[in-house]
């Protein structure tokens, strides 16, 4: 099993050290597409998964999920968080054993995510509904490609909601999106959390333009064999970043299930052949954005 480079009391300790340190921007990658950011003394979360409430409900099934990657921390060890996001209802994405333990940690905490899963979001995360974010798309916007994606501003912090398309822009019965990435402004930097997606008409105009400084994007593809929803391919990240003018592209949703990951080489060699700036991270470690 792949060690982090650091977990708990170092992990811990190296956050505070960091927030200590200046005002960043310092980045965490927490495994699959989970990253703790702090820059401007504010941290916000990025779609965590800190427990192992998977492996335990697939454990007797056909699809096993099987742990690559140690965990880096448990959740509620995770303090001084101003915002956390869910990208889409995947429990990966949206887990009531990580969520539960960080509010609590947390008292002021708030909850971004797709409107169509506020329910589900109050569930599983036991926040009451005035601090849970609840964003959406209208269907002409997309349609259109007009800029008039939803958009909210919290504690210091703007954020906007970008479609998602895992692997279709679906809606529910209400016509909402059932998911999105989100585009996070705050202390002068932009980070763009695609959360999961393939590519799709317009989307490059959408983010094109954006100011994004990183961009955090799957690289696990998509295939059918895996029974699940699929994803960016490396080559696909390394292309949509740069078309998008991203600064800097970080791949992640990789090495924690063996059954659904891809090696970050695509990525790698596709981001050097583009001349696009990119950044591979190991669990545990910190990224400090120069």
């Amino acid at each position: 099993m792949i060690r982090p480079v650091l977990q708990e009391d170092a992990f811990v300790a190296d956050v505070e050290a960091a927030r200590q340190s200046g005002p960043g921007p310092h980045v965490w990658w927490l495994g699959q597409s989970g990253y703790l950011v702090h820059a401007g003394g504010i941290t916000v979360l990025f779609d965590p998964y800190l427990s192992d409430s998977l492996t335990r409900k697939y454990a007797s099934t056909d699809k096993p999920h099987v742990r690559m990657t140690e965990l880096v921390v448990s959740p509620g060890r995770l303090t001084d968080v101003s915002l956390v996001t869910s990208s889409h209802l995947h429990t990966d994405h949206l887990d009531a054993e990580t969520l539960q333990p960080l509010v609590a940690a947390n008292p002021g905490i708030r909850l971004v995510c797709p409107e169509s899963q506020r329910k589900l979001s109050r569930e599983r995360s036991g926040l009451p509904d005035e601090r849970i974010l609840g964003l959406d798309v209208p269907e002409e916007s997309i349609t259109r490609n007009l800029s008039g994606s939803s958009v909210v501003d919290v504690g210091g912090i703007r954020i906007e909601a970008i479609p998602a398309a895992h692997e279709s822009l679906d809606r529910d019965r209400e016509g909402r999106l059932l998911y999105l990435g989100f585009i996070i402004q705050w202390a002068g930097w932009t980070f763009y959390h695609s959360g999961d997606t393939v590519l799709y008409p317009g989307m490059e105009d959408r983010l094109r333009g954006k100011g994004i400084d990183v961009a955090f994007l799957p690289i696990n593809g998509r295939a059918p064999e895996r029974r699940v929803s699929g994803n960016l391919w490396g080559r696909e990240a390394a292309q949509l970043a740069k078309a998008i003018g991203a600064r800097v592209v970080v791949p992640g949703h990789y090495e924690l299930f063996g059954f659904n990951t891809a090696s970050p080489a695509e990525f790698q060699t596709e981001c050097e052949a583009l001349g696009q700036a990119y950044r591979i991270l190991r669990a545990g470690e910190r990224w400090e954005v120069g």
